[in-house]
């Protein structure tokens, strides 16, 4: 598991119903390749972010398969119909078998 790992989420509480909206993600991660060295000559492992995902209320909204060259501390942008009062849980599986998860509410008034 990489060390200081912290995903953050920017998504509204409240929308209205069939509202799109901004979402904003944000993961803190080295995104090791394992090609570098550390100070002693050892190489680093790999551990890489190699998937996110966006799902609504159980609904796939986003799913990304990323590459190996995806740089340091992955952002992503993207919009979301909100139809309904829901969760939205968003994960992101890194390629040495942990899994980061994050879960936001929406209100629908």
């Amino acid at each position: 598991m990489a060390s200081d790992v912290k995903p953050r989420v920017k998504a509204p509480k409240s929308a209205s119903a069939g509202e799109v909206v901004t979402l904003k993600t944000l993961i803190s991660h080295n995104m090791e390749s394992g090609q570098r060295k550390d100070s002693s000559g050892n190489l680093i492992p790999r551990s890489i972010i190699w998937r996110f995902t966006c799902d609504f209320n159980g609904q796939n909204v986003i799913d990304i398969v990323l590459a190996p060259a995806i740089s340091t501390n992955p952002y992503f942008e993207f919009d979301a119909t909100i139809p309904e009062t829901g969760d939205l849980k968003f994960t992101w599986y890194d390629d040495d078998g942990s899994v980061y998860e994050d879960v936001k509410t929406v209100e629908v008034g």
